[in-house]
């Protein structure tokens, strides 16, 4: 199906809002999400919770917490699990922000779990990422430590009413200040909020916009989509090779293997090597 829909896919514009947990990532979509609503778009919006390592779902509290636009007939939610990514998207979602795309949705909003260590999925995903911190989010360093620094399109400092804010956002500053640019660089703002009573929520949309027109200007839109596509193709071949040597064939040779491993006659990779020759010797 997902080779079929190919050709109708490209018109959507994807936003990634990702951060730490309790940042108020879904509440900035919701509100986000009613301003669009008022222009007559219509919205897809992939949120990805935790996956349990227990039974492989997720608790689905984003669905919850948009309860009051998810009975609007020009949005659609879909929850989805982690499964397992280290970089808080699951591999699926990109799937299903196609399938929205292809369906005509005018924006697709991913919203990702804030795990802070490997944020790379949702850089790969959106136009225009989004990171949301919050002045409790701690020094500013330990973010850009995280790869927050790296992905971010534009900054959020959310629950801006708080003791620190000023403290945050000049650390932020900081910081950016020792980024290389120049006039064909993008430069990442912060824009100041306080979500829960809707406030800058339009600010963030002109920021989501100005993005988009100097990514256009600068003729980053196509190489960037380029680059993206590059990566994914990579992933889907890896993702491809790696079930099929994990076949039922594969399986038991390294079941076989491990004694001999574990009583030292043989290393990891040898038996690596030869599960690789194998697989070449099945598919020749």
């Amino acid at each position: 199906m997902l080779k079929k829909i190919h050709s109708h896919i490209g018109n959507a514009y994807r936003i990634g809002i990702t951060g730490p947990p309790g940042a108020g990532k879904s509440t900035i979509t919701n509100y986000l999400t009613k301003f669009y609503r008022k222009q007559n778009k219509k919205i897809g919006i992939i949120a990805v919770d935790p996956t349990s390592p227990f039974t492989g779902g997720a608790l689905l509290g984003d669905r919850i917490r948009m309860n009051e636009i998810g009975i609007d007939e020009g949005v659609f939610i879909r929850s989805m699990a982690t499964r397992g990514s280290l970089g808080g998207l699951s591999k699926k979602a990109i799937d299903a922000a196609d399938v929205l795309d292809a369906a005509g949705f005018d924006l697709i909003i991913l919203e990702t779990v804030g795990v802070g260590q490997s944020e790379l999925d949702i850089a790969q995903a959106a136009d225009t990422t989004i990171v949301v911190l919050v002045p409790e989010s701690g020094d500013s360093v330990q973010a850009m430590k995280a790869g927050l620094m790296e992905i971010a399109d534009f900054f959020v400092l959310n629950k801006s009413d708080r003791p620190g804010s000023e403290q945050a956002i000049a650390s932020l500053q900081t910081i950016l200040m020792m980024k290389d640019h120049n006039e064909k660089t993008w430069m990442p703002n912060i824009i100041k909020t306080i979500a829960s009573e809707n406030k800058g929520i339009i600010e963030i949309a002109d920021e989501i916009e100005r993005h988009k027109d100097f990514m256009e200007a600068n003729k980053l839109f196509v190489q960037k989509r380029e680059l993206k596509i590059k990566l994914r193709i990579k992933e889907i071949v890896e993702s491809k090779i790696k079930k099929q040597i994990w076949s039922e064939s594969g399986e038991n040779f390294l079941n076989l293997s491990l004694e001999k491993v574990v009583l030292g006659d043989l290393s990891p990779y040898h038996i690596a090597d030869e599960i690789i020759k194998e697989f070449i010797k099945r598919n020749s």
